[in-house]
């Protein structure tokens, strides 16, 4: 069955803004949270399906594709790192978006204190999420044309050599938490005016890992993770623009006690290009001809992103003439096809002229063919490029 559209699951609108969309989410996830309807399998796919929309529409990068792509432009095999969505267990629900809710701070169900119960979610070997970290990596035209990989070089948090994660100087030198059971939660009961409530909350002993470090690995001083420059590969496709953020799952500093490692944030910068300028996909290039190859013809030499072409100017070509060489642009990301060159061909004016060459335009100054006579139907800058755009 097809996927819904993800305005009409959080049923908002296209134009929603960031806090309508979460309210939205909020709204649904409560209704057809599993605690509140056991048993129902309908509602747990609901669940699911606000949880997979929300991802995506809260996320500015994702929502512009899927505002461009919908569907296709969202899939987690499409190269942008993963998008997340489709595929998500109902754990990974609970996990990532616990801050909506404001709980899950032990990994375990954010939602359990609202519902009570969900106890059995806790995952004492969860550990902590490591934080997610942003870089911006400069790429050049050429670059961006054929995709590229790039080195990097990023500080961030790694995991411990020395204790494996653990934290403990041998890896073995814990216990089990007396306070939780090793369960890495504790079950809370209060009164409300509703009556009772059970919860489950992270163990405030062991901070949800089930288990107490005894003697606390050197290198790290029981934090289970080092930080440290390390180099990083990034293959980052074709097409990208200036500030598109390419998401690299797991990329980014890690999680501490054997908590999944955070995301890496890739924001593009293009460097500016000593011949085109970008249009989208097009590239635009300004050149220069002299009036005597205007005015009699010529074969010019122009580059392209591939090396240089030779292009044919025609006899007679105005100033303000735009050529297009197909496929020499720039490709959209994860689409087929290449946007175009387009050639802005300008005249050149002699800043200095020799008595010989003074006289020559002198005599030709007054010459028949040379007073202006502009053909009306001709059209202006804006028509041809609308032509060339249409």
């Amino acid at each position: 069955m097809a996927k819904r559209d993800y305005y009409e699951v959080l049923g908002v609108d296209k134009g929603s803004d960031e806090s309508t969309i979460k309210k939205a989410y909020r709204k649904q996830a409560i209704k057809f949270h599993p605690d509140k309807n056991p048993g129902d399998k309908a509602a747990e796919e609901k669940f699911k399906e606000a949880a997979e929309a929300y991802e995506i529409l809260s996320d500015p990068q994702k929502k512009a594709r899927y505002d461009r792509y919908g569907h296709a432009g969202v899939d987690p095999n499409a190269g942008f790192g993963g998008a997340g969505g489709a595929g998500m267990t109902m754990e990974d629900i609970f996990s990532h978006f616990g801050d909506i809710f404001g709980g899950g701070s032990g990994g375990g169900d954010p939602f359990s204190s609202f519902f009570g119960g969900g106890g059995g979610r806790a995952r004492s070997s969860q550990g902590e999420r490591g934080k997610n970290l942003r870089i911006k990596v400069s790429l050049t035209l050429e670059e961006i044309a054929t995709g590229v990989k790039k080195k990097v070089k990023v500080k961030k948090h790694t995991t411990c050599s020395s204790c494996k994660g653990t934290g403990a100087k041998d890896g073995n030198s814990t216990t089990s938490c007396n306070t939780c059971g090793g369960r890495g939660a504790v079950n809370q009961v209060r009164s409300t005016m509703f009556g009772q409530m059970a919860t489950t909350v992270t163990c405030p002993s062991c901070n949800g890992r089930g288990s107490i470090i005894t003697n606390k690995c050197g290198t790290c001083n029981g934090e289970s993770v080092v930080y440290k420059e390390e180099t990083i590969e990034l293959d980052i496709p074709a097409g990208v623009s200036e500030g598109m953020q390419i998401t690299f799952r797991g990329k980014g500093s890690a999680g501490k006690y054997g908590g999944p490692n955070g995301d890496l944030l890739v924001v593009i910068s293009e460097k500016e290009h000593e011949n085109f300028e970008r249009d989208g996909q097009s590239l635009i290039y300004d050149l220069y001809v002299n009036f005597a190859d205007l005015a009699l013809g010529a074969s010019i030499e122009v580059p392209t992103l591939d090396g240089r072409v030779k292009i044919k100017i025609p006899e007679g070509t105005q100033a303000g003439k735009i050529f297009r060489l197909k496929g020499k642009g720039l490709p959209e990301v994860q689409a087929y096809g290449k946007g175009d060159l387009l050639i802005h061909v300008n005249v050149w004016t002699p800043k200095k002229l020799t008595a010989e060459e003074r006289k020559l335009m002198e005599q030709l100054r007054d010459s028949e063919h040379f007073n202006p006579s502009p053909d009306k139907t001709s059209k202006s800058f804006l028509g041809r490029m609308r032509d060339i755009f249409s």
